[in-house]
């Protein structure tokens, strides 16, 4: 934890005006509402015609000939987390000053400023029906806020170490979170109270998610492993072994047939749900894969790397399809974590983060 804060405070009272070194921390690929866009921390890569950038706690949303068109300003730190509404309508980010914001995606507005944590806020989400949001913090603690007013409506506490990693399941009735105290936790969504903690991993949590069907979670951790659980009951169902390095993400096919996970030896597997059994290996990237997901039609798998690249493959076969390379940054400090990724409700783009241990 101290090093983390240390190379943070380093970055925001030091190494501002060092536009590379802050740019190379990887903060997060999001889905912007037209479905296209690879969203990088600093310098992006358009799919098509669109992405979002952020720089220096402030989102900016660019043409593919990089004129601005919206910039989300008012945080007063780097930006850790980014999500999208399910309609697309609203951004929601979360920073090292403490706050999550929620922002107009059309005109770049502030809509309402989420104040409450006492610490960075290194994770944010939005429920399925995108009345709720959910942010995770170096303070130990969750919070649920209505999306509407900006309201804290419960904090969750019983973390012994920073949240980093939240997840809302997909009826919206629970609520997951995982955490440097090397467990993960099922929450009640609308009271807030502890269903259960899933207590295995060795290391800290970095990654978590529900399957499609809400019937299994995924988890990832410092401890080279991830693993699935029975949400109902909280037991382990497979641990996921074989990589050699920290699991930074995790995500579920749309059937809910594989499971995907990416690492800090620098390669992503696939690996079966039912199982456990690992599928194959991707390995090209030269650095610490810090996202993964599934294309919407479980065909194709994209990882996203420190190593400044993105990658498209096989699902099938793990085969590579394509390198989407473009971006510029120095290399990440050695206690440097990539958290988690997913999604957003279109399954269009992924977002992707890391942080700083």
């Amino acid at each position: 934890m101290a090093d983390r804060s240390q190379f943070m405070a380093e970055v925001v009272n030091k190494k501002v005006e060092d536009r590379s070194y802050v740019d190379g921390m990887l903060i997060g690929l999001d889905a912007l509402p037209d479905k296209r866009s690879l969203n990088f921390r600093a310098r992006t890569m358009p799919l098509e015609d669109s992405a979002l950038l952020a720089l220096d706690g402030a989102w900016r949303k660019w043409s593919s000939d990089w004129a601005e068109r919206t910039n989300l300003a008012g945080h007063t730190a780097p930006v850790r987390a980014v999500a999208f509404s399910p309609d697309g309508k609203h951004v929601l980010t979360g920073s090292l000053d403490k706050t999550a914001r929620l922002w107009d995606a059309a005109t770049g507005a502030a809509v309402a400023t989420l104040a409450g944590h006492t610490s960075s806020v290194w994770a944010v989400a939005f429920s399925p029906d995108g009345k709720r949001i959910l942010t995770g913090s170096d303070d130990n603690t969750a919070r649920l806020w209505d999306a509407a007013t900006g309201a804290t409506v419960a904090t969750l506490a019983g973390h012994m170490d920073a949240v980093t990693a939240v997840a809302f399941s997909p009826d919206g009735k629970r609520v997951l979170t995982g955490s440097d105290d090397n467990t993960a936790r099922l929450w009640d969504a609308v009271t807030g109270a502890a269903v259960a903690t899933l207590a295995g991993h060795t290391g800290p949590v970095n990654a978590v998610a529900f399957s499609p069907d809400g019937k299994r979670v995924l988890t990832g951790s410092d401890d080279n492993a991830a693993r699935l659980w029975e949400p109902a009951t909280g037991d382990a169902v497979a641990t996921l072994a074989g990589d050699t390095d920290a699991v930074t993400a995790v995500a579920f096919s749309p059937d809910g047939t594989r499971v995907l996970t990416g690492s800090r030896d620098n390669t992503a597997r696939l690996w079966d749900a039912a199982t456990g059994a690992a599928v194959a290996t991707l390995a090209g990237h030269t650095s610490a894969v810090a996202a993964v997901a599934f294309l919407p039609d479980g065909k194709r798998v994209l990882t996203g790397s420190l190593d400044t690249t993105a990658r498209l493959w096989d699902a099938a076969t793990g085969a590579a399809v394509a390198t989407l390379a473009g971006h510029t940054a120095q290399s990440m400090p050695s206690h440097s974590r990539p958290t988690a990724s997913s999604f957003s409700p279109a399954r269009r783009t992924t977002r992707r983060g890391c942080g700083t241990r």
